[in-house]
């Protein structure tokens, strides 16, 4: 096959199998949902409690990236450290301390509730 017709193939067939399984995903939750409301279960059951802790989790993980993109990439025009190491590096630790805040703000709302 020519390599501009795998070259086109392979992200189409990606992006079919991906809409496929989100698809059975859903319909499948969707199915079960309301099974589960005719037999008499309470709607409270599909409510999840951790939603906006887990977007809050994510969002600051994602500025925590940012922050280490950034620093990375100062890091490497200043020359304070080589642009193999100053990246990866920099993204790692502030992903990380991103988490470990998230972690501390949890661990005192939840102390407060």
């Amino acid at each position: 096959m020519a390599p501009f017709v795998v070259s086109i193939l392979v992200p189409i067939g990606f992006f079919v199998m991906l809409f496929g399984i989100l698809y059975v995903y859903y319909t499948t939750r969707n199915r079960e949902r309301l099974a589960m409301i005719e037999k008499g279960a309470d709607a409270s059951l599909f409510q999840d409690p951790d939603r906006i802790s887990n977007i809050f989790k994510w969002g600051m993980f994602m500025v925590g990236i940012a922050v280490g993109i950034i620093l990375g990439s100062a890091f490497a025009s200043a020359d304070i450290l080589d642009e193999g190491v100053s990246y990866p590096s920099m993204i790692f630790l502030f992903g990380g301390l991103s988490l470990i805040i998230v972690h501390l703000i949890e661990k005192k709302r939840q102390k407060t509730e």
